[in-house]
């Protein structure tokens, strides 16, 4: 007589069950909603502008943010 383990069953079981959470993904194409894409578009952006805001000092020194002292005070005025 032979005995048969119990854990491969359930191994199998376990893979169609992961199978069948990533098989509908698959089926109906990568597309993201468009209310998801414009929030990381614009979290990107914020984060960008925080960015610069704290290295600030750093991007002026090596040249790639403008100096504020070189505009005529003329042009500031209303």
């Amino acid at each position: 007589m032979q005995i048969q383990s119990k854990a491969l069953p359930q191994s199998f079981s376990l893979r169609r069950e992961i199978r069948s959470f990533i098989a509908p993904a698959e089926g109906r194409g990568e597309t993201s909603h468009p209310l998801l894409v414009f929030s990381v578009v614009v979290l990107l952006a914020l984060f960008a502008i925080v960015e610069i805001d704290l290295h600030s000092a750093q991007l002026q020194a090596i040249g790639l943010l403008g100096h504020g002292a070189g505009i005529d005070p003329v042009f500031l005025s209303p």
